[in-house]
């Protein structure tokens, strides 16, 4: 793990998680979203973010917005941001009826503020996303490569070009979001992407790097025996 140039981002809403991660020493930001959200069971949104920058004062964390009309959008963002310097806002590329954030981006990237624009899912949309932004702001482009892959489309060669989208203009950092398997920390190192966002799930298996294959064969041999043993299971 230590040859990796990619930044691992740690993917959630539960407190006590994000604040588990953040001991390691190992991520180097944090993202939520509203789903991720509703699954915590968060039921007052500035609450939770004001605490988690209470024990976060030192890495990127993004906080989205919530309303779907863009004039509210841009209310939201501008609260958002307000309460940290370590936030980033989070757009989502187009609002539920489909129509472009483009116009709102350039307008919040206008006011220099740090945006994660997320959703992505098309070069389309990450040109036009990284031509909205003001040189010299800090922002962070969201491909959403796992949503890519389970539409049975290969992200790789998508997330190599939009990486060079991204680098040409400073300060544009490019996210591998969704990942489904470890494995996609390395894919998403050798496309060039700066950062990957990981659910506890999938930082729970950083362990396994490194270990043997045999190794990882035998464990799982021994799992499949405490499990039989737990249920008493017997064919004979």
């Amino acid at each position: 793990m230590e040859k990796l140039k990619i930044k691992i981002y740690a993917d959630g809403a539960v407190v006590e998680d994000m604040l588990e991660a953040y001991r390691t020493g190992n991520i180097k930001g944090f993202t939520t979203n509203p789903t991720l959200m509703k699954q915590a069971g968060i039921r007052d949104y500035e609450q939770f973010a004001k605490e988690v920058l209470q024990n976060i004062p030192d890495r990127p964390i993004s906080f989205e917005v919530f309303s779907d009309d863009f004039a509210v959008m841009e209310e939201e963002a501008k609260k958002i941001a307000s309460w940290g310097t370590n936030v980033y806002i989070k757009i989502p590329i187009t609002n539920s009826v489909g129509e472009t954030s483009i116009p709102l981006i350039r307008k919040l990237s206008g006011l220099g503020y740090s945006l994660n624009i997320t959703a992505i899912l098309t070069l389309t949309q990450v040109r036009e996303t990284v031509n909205a932004f003001t040189q010299g702001t800090t922002n962070v482009v969201s491909v959403f490569a796992g949503r890519m892959a389970d539409s049975g489309v290969d992200p790789v060669p998508v997330m190599k070009e939009a990486a060079a989208i991204c680098h040409a203009k400073v300060g544009t950092e490019l996210l591998w979001a969704s990942p489904r398997e470890l494995l996609n920390i390395f894919q998403a190192d050798q496309c060039g992407c700066d950062i990957i966002t990981c659910t506890p799930a999938i930082l729970g298996k950083l362990p396994n790097v490194g270990k043997r294959l045999e190794q990882i064969s035998l464990e799982t041999v021994q799992m499949f025996s405490k499990d039989i043993q737990m249920l008493g299971y017997s064919i004979v």
